[in-house]
């Protein structure tokens, strides 16, 4: 059981605090949904957190990983990944960044016409994989949501003839085929869907070695809420991938990338009550962050439940839960507490994913520090920041 209160007092607040044997829980779950097929890789999304003991973490439970930018894949190798074990699924970066990311040797997923035209004439020699719009919508949330034909994300299915003719022309080997249709997908159908695009498109190339599914699956928010039946889907996808190898006339790779589902639960951002204030219309709590440290209600309108840990009492009072960043920082409205107080300290939970990741030094603001506890012993992965590290990179002259 984690002493919150204890770490609040040992580190300050606010603080991220990450139970690892809840990332090791979830972990195992998804590698025995998956495991009736024999070939399964769990690359872990690491854009939801990628602290480097938490890609530690990650690699010793098993997992290989998925970047998205440079500086992802070098914090990768920083944790002790293997190259081969880093898969890079950029979305317009420049060209520069992928023969960056080529040099190291990790493999390449594209998913734009263009940059494939330049990958097939300078890197024949090496194998490629592409990513497909399925124009199969889901997700959470409108900006979540990245499999729709109006989506920036994947080659359009109408540009797959002209992938097949550089294939041809240069010999260039494509040894996977990539979707991901959103975030917090709730409809498992929709998913299934999706996988079916990839399954026909598949049928065109010849030397694939994988298809990766992509992830997105629900995690719970409220009590009510449903998360995605991994063990219903996975026996679904993988029943259906094995029909499709049959017919592709050799067994392939399985690839899924889960990001929220693995660190999402895992996570509690710790914050202390500044001030109470009453108005005619409302009761505010302020703590002490704002949408610096947790973007999410801002962004996505996300759900955070929140406890507070100083009182063991029946919540009883609606408050608004904000912050004290100047523009709008509302992290919770109408939210039922216990009688709050300042000094107290409430906990955001489900604050694993896309949250410290997604932190900012707006308003000259200060991340906070990040501790993961395993097996009953909580250290300290990342210090609270200083003045000193706004300052780091800053060039200036005294007047």
């Amino acid at each position: 059981m984690i002493d919150y209160i204890a770490l609040i007092k040992k580190y300050d607040s606010p603080l991220y605090v990450y139970d690892g044997d809840c990332i090791k829980k979830q972990f195992v779950a998804l590698n025995k949904a998956f495991s009736s097929w024999r070939n399964v890789r769990i690359n872990y999304a690491m854009k939801a957190l990628s602290s480097v003991a938490i890609l530690q973490l990650m690699k010793q439970l098993g997992s290989k990983v998925d970047a998205v930018s440079l500086s992802e894949i070098k914090l990768a190798m920083l944790a002790g990944f293997e190259v081969k074990a880093i898969s890079f699924t950029p979305n317009g970066v420049p060209f520069s960044e992928i023969e960056a990311a080529i040099t190291l040797g990790v493999h390449i997923t594209l998913d734009n016409l263009e940059q494939i035209q330049v990958y097939a004439t300078k890197y024949s020699d090496k194998p490629l994989a592409i990513r497909i719009k399925p124009n199969v919508k889901a997700g959470g949330n409108e900006k979540i949501a990245v499999g729709h034909k109006d989506s920036k994300f994947g080659v359009p299915l109408s540009q797959l003839a002209e992938i097949k003719a550089l294939v041809n022309d240069n010999k260039l080997k494509i040894d996977g085929l990539h979707l991901h249709t959103g975030s917090d997908i709730g409809n498992e159908q929709a998913f299934l869907d999706a996988a079916e695009v990839l399954f026909q498109i598949a049928k065109n190339f010849n030397d694939l070695q994988f298809l990766d599914f992509g992830s997105g699956f629900k995690v719970k928010y409220k009590a009510a809420d449903k998360a995605t039946n991994i063990e219903h889907l996975a026996d679904k996808l993988t029943t259906r991938f094995s029909l499709f190898c049959q017919e592709y006339g050799r067994d392939l790779q399985l690839i899924i990338e889960p990001g929220k589902f693995l660190v999402s639960e895992s996570g509690q951002f710790l914050t202390t009550v500044s001030t109470v204030k009453k108005t005619d219309e409302k009761q505010f709590v302020f703590v002490d962050a704002g949408f610096n440290m947790l973007q999410r209600p801002m962004f996505y309108d996300a759900y955070h439940h929140i406890i507070n840990y100083s009182i063991d009492e029946t919540p009883n009072t609606y408050y608004d839960v904000v912050g004290y960043i100047c523009e709008a920082d509302t992290f919770a409205k109408d939210r039922l507490l216990p009688p709050t107080k300042t000094g107290d300290v409430l906990a955001f939970q489900n604050a694993g994913a896309y949250a410290f990741s997604m932190a900012s030094n707006y308003n000259s603001r200060l991340r906070p520090a990040e501790v993961l506890c395993v097996d009953g012993v909580c250290k300290l992965i990342r210090k609270r920041e200083t003045v000193g590290t706004l300052l780091e990179g800053q060039v200036y002259n005294e007047l």
